[in-house]
């Protein structure tokens, strides 16, 4: 099975205007934005609570505490919230109602909580509408790894954002492009 693909900001940018258009417009940019800046999996986005990234006084954490119920490999991690993402936090919670720290973060047209499949097909319904061929619902988790590998972010640094227990795993997560090449060559 191939890669996903890795997008530039030019398609994540298309992606967001067409995610933009459809229904529920700030919780499909804070979903769309949760993979990017957050590199999180859809099991992991899927899994999210309101309590998880929301403070009790209606404020947007600085971190999220992943249990292990919510990884893949079972261990707990932190996930750091960007500064950039708050914003759009903000902006999806307005059109939440519901204040329950116990309810999923992201609602469906049901207002239930994506299963991690119906967060794949919809994942792949916003990429197959924006026109971006070969993105897959990993497909931000993989921008944001090659991203930060792109500013000289260590793959051990990687790793822990990531949550991969070993190196290995997150450098086949780095897509080596012209840019980086041409950054390498330039430090000579």
């Amino acid at each position: 099975m191939a890669q996903a693909k890795t997008l530039t900001q030019v398609e994540i940018d298309q992606v967001l205007r067409y995610a933009s258009t459809r229904k529920y417009p700030e919780r499909n940019r804070a979903l769309v934005l949760s993979s990017f800046y957050l590199g999180l999996r859809v099991a992991e986005i899927s899994l999210l609570k309101l309590g998880d990234v929301v403070n009790d006084d209606g404020t947007i954490k600085n971190e999220i505490r992943l249990a292990g119920s919510q990884t893949k490999g079972g261990y707990p991690r932190t996930v750091y919230i960007p500064d950039k993402l708050k914003p759009e936090y903000a902006a999806y919670l307005k059109t939440r109602h519901i204040k329950d720290p116990t309810i999923p973060f992201f609602h469906t047209d049901s207002r239930l909580g994506f299963s991690p499949n119906g967060l794949c097909v919809w994942f792949f319904s916003i990429y197959k509408g924006a026109g971006i061929s070969g993105a897959s619902s990993h497909s931000g988790r993989r921008t944001m790894i090659t991203s930060l590998a792109n500013k000289g972010i260590s793959v051990r640094v990687l790793a822990e954002i990531a949550g991969h227990r070993s190196i290995a795993v997150t450098q086949k997560y780095i897509d080596a492009n012209p840019e980086m090449c041409r950054n390498a060559m330039n430090l000579i």
